[in-house]
């Protein structure tokens, strides 16, 4: 491979990794003036108009007409999967500390997995067990000295890890369900009709007046989370074009490297705003092997020949 298409690949999903790793830190503070729901909103509508841009100019905005019946109802349902993905995930935020929701969230590849296996007859290779075994080892370590209550009580803990194995498994769903979407569209047709009728279903829960008791703090919060959903899914949609699927996958997979990162930052300057999380040894150690075990689970589903 040219060592420039290389690096160019290497430098896209480290952007996606860095942006998305980030991104649960913004919308904790989001999250002090604007509910999940709205804040969801705001990023649709911002991304949408964007893609709906970019399209016209290419003059290839979908048309819907062609669009059967059955076809229609899948597209409902896969932007239902993903708004509750959305929302979900950030309402997980309001009870887990940004570190804590993306660790959780790495379930989500090996629901993947698992939904190719029941729905599509995906036979499982042993790097994908490997990196399931070593996913549920990390999530254990992560959890070591919370496992009883986890387990044992519905506190606000627990509702917040429920929660976000919600958004995994709805992201999971969306992501099974885009294939054969994917076969009359393209990405960015798909993402403009998942936005915009995303917006719709979120339009009637939402409080848009909720914008103007933000500060300038959490105003700057929200712009960076609707920008970091178009320049972090661009950056995805591109490295994938440009470089080998199985790579791009093992790099976005550090993306909660970067939540830890950002958040030890985060303390450091603004010890007022942003609160430290109380994590032990075996927690990082835990974080660092479920990160090891979602490259795996995700490199193994890359490197599969499409149906």
């Amino acid at each position: 491979m040219d060592p420039i298409r290389h690096w160019y690949g290497f430098g896209l999903s480290l952007t996606t990794a860095i942006l998305w790793g980030i991104l649960p830190l913004f919308l904790k503070i989001c999250l002090e003036a604007m509910d999940a729901v709205t804040i969801t909103l705001y990023r649709f509508v911002v991304a949408g108009l964007f893609v709906l841009f970019v399209l016209m100019r290419k003059k290839s905005v979908p048309r819907l007409k062609s669009f059967g019946l059955k076809k229609g109802l899948l597209l409902v349902v896969a932007t239902l999967c993903l708004v509750l993905n959305y929302v979900a995930n950030v309402k997980g935020l309001e009870y887990l500390s940004p570190e804590t929701s993306q660790v959780v969230m790495q379930v989500a590849p090996f629901l993947l997995m698992l939904g190719g296996v029941l729905f599509f007859g995906e036979r499982l290779k042993k790097i994908e067990i490997g990196g399931a075994v070593l996913i549920f080892t990390g999530l254990m370590l992560f959890f070591n000295d919370r496992l009883g209550d986890l387990f044992l009580s519905l506190d606000h803990f627990t509702l917040g890890v429920i929660i976000v194995i919600f958004a995994a498994t709805c992201w999971a769903a969306y992501a099974l369900m885009q294939k054969p979407l994917l076969r009359v569209l393209t990405a960015k047709q798909l993402t403009l009709l998942i936005y915009a009728l995303g917006a719709l279903m979120l339009l009637p829960f939402a409080n848009l007046e909720q914008l103007f008791d933000m500060n300038n703090l959490q105003l700057f919060a929200l712009l960076f989370c609707c920008l970091n959903t178009i320049v972090a899914y661009g950056a995805f949609t591109e490295a994938m074009f440009v470089w080998q699927a199985s790579k791009v996958s093992a790099v976005i997979s550090l993306a909660p490297l970067f939540t830890f990162i950002s958040m030890f930052i985060a303390v450091s300057f603004f010890p007022e705003q942003i609160k430290a999380s109380d994590l032990d040894l075996w927690a990082y150690i835990g974080a660092g092997v479920v990160i090891c075990g979602s490259a795996l689970t995700s490199m193994g589903r890359a490197n599969k020949p499409k149906v």
